[in-house]
């Protein structure tokens, strides 16, 4: 099963991938929702003070087949596309934490880098 679409959030130097081990169960283990039409969908704060404060979001959505996904950082509202790499000193504690929540996803083999 070969895949081939590729991720990225904006201003971000990596590209990302599905892993080929992912699984649904994986998938709800590591936060994700099933939506009513079968996708999955992962809507993670990101905050470098507080994980109950959030400013920004980490939204990713991998289809029902686990063939394709998407992922973005947006504001808190979950509907403007925000590039959190663009002022390093200022969310310099934010881009950590989305770190941290890639580096789990690839652990759990969830995605992995291009």
């Amino acid at each position: 099963m070969a895949l081939t679409t590729t991720a990225s959030v904006l201003g971000a130097p990596k590209n990302y991938v599905l892993s080929p081990e992912v699984k649904r169960y994986t998938l709800r283990d590591v936060g994700f929702r099933e939506t009513r039409n079968g996708n999955f969908q992962l809507d993670q704060p990101l905050n470098g003070e507080s994980p109950y404060a959030a400013g920004f979001k980490l939204k990713m959505t991998v289809a029902k087949d686990l063939q394709k996904f998407k992922m973005s950082v947006t504001d808190d509202s979950g509907l403007h596309p925000l590039n959190i790499f663009k002022a390093p000193d200022k969310t310099g504690a934010i881009i950590e934490q989305f770190n941290f929540v890639i580096q789990n996803l690839i652990d759990r083999q969830v995605i992995a880098e291009k």
